[in-house]
């Protein structure tokens, strides 16, 4: 196995030349030319490699920079650049929102050996425990090529340079605590640790306690004084979990924070001014809390300011394919592959536990199948079980569901693509656009392949 760290190298050219191996020696490298078509990144990596992008060359395909840096959503960047388009406030744009550092042409080796470096470890220590394990569902949660969740990480990469409260909802399953990670890992204040309340387990009797701290004294075994949550994030970020289960009078607790960025410990006499940014995240729509009476406008107009919907499962149905299949491979290490009956299952099944019932299903599979081979039934997914959440009992509506459904599945067997996909379902490539056009599903990018590669290979 190589012990080598992953790296990779994206340019205009194919690969980084020769004068580059005394940076690149103690590195694994993987290069990408910006002028081909942005796919997943192949995962055959333990850990994720961190970026270098050669933007000498490559300016004239901003764009295209933008969509590959969005796609492989590495941890760490540095970028490489000129004088002269160091000048330019597109570049200066691109290298401040994506780039954890750059260096101007020509490039002192030493110094750049020494910046990619530092950047592996300091990546190394922002990564949650477990975010890394594709048997945890939340490390895949941010993964994936569909509309949905590329334009939810564009959207959270693009909050994550402000200091605005943000709000991440989405249903359960759908990786929201990943979300929140990720903003806060792309934000000024990453290198400052995140700070995580649980609104669902805080009970009302300690929330004054728990958020703002208290002095000696204030109450019975309060022998010392301790910080509270909102102290212990001054400079860095506050991660409220399931903000929606707070009730009515901790809402009120937190108002005075949210409109006066103060707190005040229990029993003291002195506000404290703290500068902390608030992410939430929330199962359901806070309008809709709000309508019911379970939730203050006042505190939603402070935690909404910006806001970021995690896609359910069943909207990423091209996403399917890789994320079964990097989860089986980490509870198996490659033992066992998913059946094309399997993939038809996966992609015809309402998912309505989202990730974590995917995870939960592979693992079941894993433990029942004796073959090498996971079925359908490994996965306790069934022709009933895979319809049973139809939408209407028409004839018609269940004829077009019946059509999406083979065009979603039978796309996910050929791993995208189109002629395979048309060929499975015994129709010409233009009858599969056309039915595509119809049901407004949108033509696929292929999803990366898993094979393992050697440096300079292309992707």
């Amino acid at each position: 196995m190589d012990s080598r760290r992953p790296l990779v190298w994206l340019s205009a050219d194919t690969k980084p030349d020769r004068v580059w191996e005394p940076v690149l020696i103690d590195w694994h490298v993987r290069s990408i030319r910006v002028t081909d078509t942005p796919s997943a990144l192949p995962n055959n990596y333990t850990v994720k490699p961190v970026g270098v992008c050669d933007l000498n060359g490559a300016i004239p395909h901003v764009q295209a920079i933008e969509q590959w840096l969005e796609r492989l959503m590495l941890p760490g960047w540095v970028a490489l650049v000129t004088a002269e388009q160091l000048s330019r406030p597109d570049v200066r744009s691109l290298i401040k929102r994506y780039f954890h550092d750059y260096h101007t042409l020509p490039v002192d080796h030493r110094r750049l050996r020494h910046s990619l470096g530092h950047l592996w470890g300091m990546t190394r220590l922002h990564v949650a425990e477990g975010e890394e394990d594709p048997a945890n569902y939340q490390a895949l949660a941010l993964e994936g090529a569909s509309e949905g969740i590329t334009g939810a990480r564009s959207l959270i990469r693009k909050f994550s340079g402000t200091s605005e409260p943000l709000l991440i909802c989405g249903e359960n399953g759908t990786g929201r605590e990943a979300a929140a990670h990720f903003a806060h890992q792309h934000s000024p204040r990453s290198h400052r640790p995140l700070v995580t309340v649980n609104c669902a387990a805080l009970p009302p009797s300690l929330t004054q306690s728990e958020l703002f701290g208290h002095e000696r004294g204030a109450f019975t075994h309060a022998m010392t004084a301790r910080k509270g949550r909102i102290e212990a994030a001054d400079k860095s970020t506050l991660l409220l979990l399931g903000v929606d289960e707070l009730n009515l009078e901790q809402q009120s607790a937190l108002l005075r924070f949210l409109q006066e960025g103060q707190i005040e410990r229990v029993g003291a006499n002195q506000p404290v001014e703290v500068d902390v940014r608030i992410i939430a995240t929330c199962g359901k729509p806070l309008e809709q809390s709000v309508r019911e009476g379970h939730f203050r406008s006042d505190v939603f107009y402070r935690l909404g300011n910006l806001s970021v919907t995690m896609p359910p499962l069943r909207e990423r149905l091209e996403d399917l394919p890789f994320l079964a299949g990097k989860m089986l491979e980490a509870f198996t290490h490659q033992r066992n592959r998913l059946s094309k009956e399997a993939l038809m299952a996966i992609a015809e099944y309402r998912w309505p536990g989202n990730l974590r019932e995917l995870q939960n299903r592979v693992r079941q599979a894993v433990l029942l199948s004796r073959q090498t081979f996971i079925e359908p039934e490994d996965l306790g997914l069934t022709t009933r079980s895979a319809a049973a959440h139809p939408d209407s009992f028409s004839l018609e509506s269940l004829r077009a569901k019946a059509d999406q459904q083979a065009i979603s599945a039978s796309l996910a067997m050929s791993n995208q693509n189109i002629s395979e996909a048309a060929r499975l379902l015994k129709i010409s490539r233009v009858s599969l656009y056309r039915l595509m056009d119809r049901y407004e599903i949108r033509p696929p990018q292929a999803i990366a392949s898993t094979a393992p590669y050697r440096t300079g290979e292309e992707p």
